[in-house]
C-alpha cells in the first residue's frame, strides 16, 4: 500500500441527456487529471444527469404523457452494467491507470438507479454501489439498492469506500464502511448546501479517513430546451447546481475546496497513516465500539429473483 496517494476530485457538469457527449466530456477531464492522480472521482450521476428540475410531469395519483416521453428519454441515456459505455471507462481508467470512480444512471430490466462505478487501473469493473435509499423525489424515478453493493474495495492505494449523497445521513449506512475499514471515503453528492461541508467533516472525524466528496457545477444553459421550463426559473440565477465538492483529512482539515460556482478539479496528496494515527483516539469500528451493549449486521444477499413456472403436463403414450 502506497504510504501517499493523490487523488483528484472532479466538479463540472455533464451533457445534460447525452451520454455520447458525456463519456467525450469525461475524456477531456481524464486528460488532466488522469496524470496527477492515482484515484480520480466524478459527481453523482455524472452520466447522464442528475435530474435536478425534471419533474417527468409526475404528482401524486397522476403521470403525463410527456412525463412519460422524458422517462424515456432519460432511460435511453442511461447505462447498462456492464455495457458498451463501462467498457470505454474501463479503457480511459487503463489508459491513465487509474482508480476511477464515476456516477451513472444505471438501467436494468424497467428499473433505474444512481450507481457509483469503480474502475480499477487495468480496466477492469472492480465493482459498483447502488443508492440504497433516494430521497425526496428521486423515489419516482430510481430504483433502491440493496446491501450486496455496500462495500468497500481493497487496493493498493487504501481501502476505499462510496455513499452516495444523503446515504451519508444514514449512521448505519455509514458504519458499515467503518466496520470495513474504509481509509478513502468517497462521497459523490447534488446536495451544494452549505451544510453539506459540516456533514462532510463529521464523516471524517468519526470515521478517520480521508473524505472525498464531488459535485456537479451546472447552470441552465446546460440543459436542452425541453426539459424544463426556463421561466419558471430565476433569470438572475442561472446557476442550477453551483457545486462544493471538497477534499478533508481525517481530522477535518481541508485539503483542497470547497469549490462554488465554476468548474475545476481539486487535487490533494493522502498520507494514509494519518487514518492510523487518528484512530489512537477514536476507532468507532474498534475499541470505541461497544459490540457488548450493540450488535451491527448487514445483510449483503442480493436479492433472488424466482420465476415460478408451472409444469407441463405430459400425455403418456400407451
Amino acid at each position: 500500500m502506497n504510504n501517499v496517494v493523490p487523488v483528484a476530485v472532479v466538479q463540472s457538469s455533464p451533457v445534460v441527456l447525452n451520454k455520447k457527449k458525456t463519456l467525450e466530456k469525461v475524456s477531456k477531464l481524464l486528460k488532466e487529471a488522469g496524470k496527477k492522480a492515482e484515484l480520480v472521482l466524478f459527481p453523482e450521476a455524472f452520466i447522464s444527469a442528475y435530474p435536478r428540475l425534471m419533474t417527468f410531469g409526475t404528482h401524486v395519483g397522476g403521470r403525463t404523457e410527456a412525463g412519460r416521453d422524458s422517462w424515456a428519454e432519460y432511460y435511453e441515456n442511461a447505462l447498462d452494467v456492464p455495457g458498451p459505455e463501462t467498457e470505454t471507462l474501463g479503457k480511459l481508467a487503463l489508459q491513465y491507470g487509474i482508480f476511477l470512480s464515476i456516477g451513472v444512471i444505471e438501467r436494468e430490466i424497467g428499473s433505474l438507479y444512481c450507481t457509483q462505478l469503480f474502475f480499477a487501473p487495468d480496466g477492469q469493473l472492480a465493482g459498483k454501489h447502488r443508492k440504497i435509499k433516494p430521497t425526496g423525489a428521486e423515489r419516482y424515478i430510481w430504483a433502491e439498492g440493496d446491501g450486496s453493493t455496500l462495500t468497500t474495495f481493497d487496493t493498493p492505494i487504501g481501502k476505499t469506500g462510496t455513499l452516495i449523497c444523503w446515504e451519508n445521513y444514514m449512521p448505519l449506512a455509514r458504519m458499515s464502511m467503518y466496520m470495513q475499514g474504509v481509509q478513502i471515503y468517497l462521497a459523490p453528492t447534488a446536495d451544494q448546501r452549505e451544510i453539506w461541508q459540516n456533514s462532510m467533516k463529521h464523516i471524517a472525524v468519526e470515521g478517520r479517513c480521508f473524505v472525498l466528496s464531488a459535485n456537479q457545477f451546472v447552470s441552465i444553459e446546460d440543459y436542452p430546451e425541453h426539459i424544463i421550463r426556463r421561466e419558471d426559473l430565476h433569470p438572475e440565477n442561472p446557476v442550477v447546481s453551483r457545486g462544493g465538492s471538497v477534499i478533508l483529512s481525517p481530522f477535518a482539515e481541508v485539503l483542497a475546496g470547497p469549490l462554488y460556482d465554476k468548474e475545476g478539479i481539486l487535487y490533494a496528496s493522502l498520507d494514509l497513516r494519518e487514518t492510523i494515527r487518528g484512530k489512537m483516539d477514536l476507532d468507532v469500528a474498534g475499541h470505541y465500539n461497544r459490540p457488548d451493549i450493540f450488535s451491527f449486521e448487514v445483510d449483503k444477499q442480493p436479492p433472488i429473483r424466482k420465476i415460478n413456472a408451472r409444469p407441463r403436463n405430459k400425455t403418456k403414450k400407451g
